[in-house]
């Protein structure tokens, strides 16, 4: 009997130290460090943007081309994006081949046309067609103008776009008048 009451107890002592392995065991051997991060997001400026002046080219003879200066008030397309300062905008001119007319129900289209040169840039609140103000980018072209910083470049938060460009009437082009939209789409890049 005396044997069987030791064996019971080495075997509940090496029990009982199994078991206190298995609880000291893990923490003895790793440690463990907490870090704490932050998710943050800055919401930015609602982008308006807004088309400020219609192209106009006015009264057109038949066969005569005509066009409208970029730099002209009165005839200069003019569109203006304002937004969150020191953020890139991409700026896309959709620009029509063709105005139309659609009266007496018949169409017909007039050819339209703009060169690499027919829209400049401005940064300034108080741009005009005729007067940019400083560090007014000129002669660029309306079908790529790229991205643009609201930022050092434009001091007031905006852009402006004044664009130009020329019609042309055939030698029997119907009389009345002929409409097309220019659209002016503004988005943050994410720089």
């Amino acid at each position: 009997m005396h044997r069987y009451s030791r064996m019971k107890l080495s075997s509940g002592l090496l029990t009982m130290l199994a078991i206190c392995a298995i609880i000291a065991g893990p923490s003895a051997i790793s440690a463990q460090e907490v870090a704490v991060g932050q998710a943050t997001a800055t919401v930015l400026q609602v982008l308006v943007v807004t088309a400020e002046a219609d192209l106009q080219f006015g009264d057109v003879m038949q066969g005569v081309p005509k066009s409208a200066g970029k730099t002209v008030v009165g005839e200069a397309g003019e569109f203006k994006v304002v937004g969150e300062g020191g953020k890139e905008v991409s700026l896309d001119l959709d620009l029509p081949p063709f105005l139309w007319n659609s009266t007496g129900g018949s169409e017909d289209r007039l050819q339209i046309s703009f060169s690499s040169t027919d829209a400049d840039l401005a940064f300034t609140a108080a741009s005009t067609p005729a007067a940019h103000g400083v560090g007014a980018i000129v002669d660029q072209n309306p079908a790529a103008l790229g991205n643009q910083n609201l930022g050092a470049a434009a001091p007031d938060n905006l852009i402006w776009v004044f664009l130009g460009g020329t019609v042309h009437p055939t030698v029997d082009q119907r009389a009345g008048s002929y409409s097309a939209d220019i659209v002016f789409t503004a988005a943050y890049t994410g720089l």
